[in-house]
């Protein structure tokens, strides 16, 4: 079985979301999905529509999503590949080069994002 990971915030899920989920599944047999914390995005200087429970809800109702874990600080990654036998890290290439460092534990895949959305276009369509 080949495994998956990708990590993001996922608020105001959108079909460019989708899109790379989908997307990022079809590179392996699971996709696992590290998903920000309310306390990690704050960290981030990010504030999320949606609460980190009501998100992962969602991201688990996707049938592209096999597990949904929390992702609480940058360093966790090695530890989440390790740990989950991962064979596959995705990101959008908007992170291309970012994470480089982990072609030492597994496969790193960027895809390309989706053209004309966004979350941040979301919010600043509707005064967020």
């Amino acid at each position: 079985m080949k495994k998956v990971i990708t990590y993001g915030t996922f608020d105001l899920l959108h079909w460019g979301h989708i899109l790379f989920l989908e997307r990022a599944r079809a590179l392996g047999d699971h996709l696992t999905v590290g998903l920000s914390t309310d306390e990690f995005n704050l960290l981030k200087h990010k504030k999320s529509y949606y609460s980190y429970p009501h998100r992962k809800a969602i991201l688990q109702a996707i049938r592209y999503v096999d597990k949904v874990i929390p992702e609480k600080a940058w360093e966790q990654k090695i530890h989440d590949i390790i740990n989950h036998e991962i064979d596959i890290f995705v990101m959008g290439d908007d992170w291309r080069g970012k994470f480089d460092y982990l072609k030492e534990y597994c496969e790193v895949v960027y895809l390309p994002r989706t053209i004309g959305i966004s979350t941040a276009k979301i919010k600043n369509d509707l005064n967020l």
